[in-house]
């Protein structure tokens, strides 16, 4: 499963490569910017196939469909972090990242009022980390904008 999934990427990707990179008339060949993806590209497709077949070749082992149970049921935190930054732009980055704190905690199974509340204070240290000390410019949240005007200027500098 895994190999037919690399090799379907790759050769997706490389039949890409024309439109998304660009070519440049009278430059080396290595310092083409397709150049260097496509020979990467080209060597994923190559070891997706011997993957291919040295799967197709080898002995069935018990648990082989679990594991790619897992490999897939770890797509699910792709998904909670696009949830997480589709949602930063609308409620702002330290609601969001508290919420998303504590239900990521919830999910891995932390039920404890203590545990919940290690997960929303470590959610606002990183926010004020990364908003007060390092000066990091992170989106607001249209939330924000209902605020009245002093503490609306307050969360907009600071959280």
């Amino acid at each position: 499963m895994f190999a037919w999934f690399c090799l379907i990427c790759s050769v997706f990707l490389l039949s890409q490569i024309y439109d998304q990179t660009a070519y440049k008339a009278g430059a080396k060949l290595f310092a083409q910017s397709r150049f260097w993806p496509a020979v990467s590209l080209c060597l994923m497709a190559g070891f997706a196939v011997l993957h291919l077949l040295g799967s197709a070749f080898s002995q069935r082992i018990e648990g082989r469909w679990r594991e790619v149970w897992l490999w897939v049921s770890s797509l699910e935190y792709a998904g909670w972090f696009m949830a997480y930054a589709c949602a930063v732009p609308y409620a702002g980055y330290l609601p969001t990242t508290i919420l998303f704190a504590v239900l990521l905690a919830l999910r891995a199974g932390y039920r404890s009022a203590k545990m919940l509340l290690a997960a929303a204070g470590s959610a606002l240290f990183t926010v004020l980390l990364f908003k007060t000390l390092l000066k990091v410019n992170l989106p607001s949240g249209l939330i924000y904008e209902q605020l009245p005007d002093g503490l609306r200027q307050f969360m907009l500098t600071y959280f």
